[in-house]
């Protein structure tokens, strides 16, 4: 999980992984816009059973 911190007071407001995200600081008042930078990560892909019995057989 990565903290999250007001971009002018640095307070830490949460932690979490997020999308898109709006709060606002409670010390400062500051509204605080984050999005994510890469798309969310997803689960690897299982290996398609067709194809792995198509490979070379040791």
């Amino acid at each position: 999980m990565e903290a999250i911190r007001c971009g002018k007071c640095n307070r830490k407001l949460g932690e979490g992984e997020y999308t898109r995200l709006n709060i606002k600081c409670p010390r400062c008042g500051t509204l605080n816009q984050l999005k994510a930078i890469e798309p969310p990560k997803c689960a690897p892909r299982a290996p398609n059973t067709q194809e792995a019995s198509h490979g070379t057989n040791l």
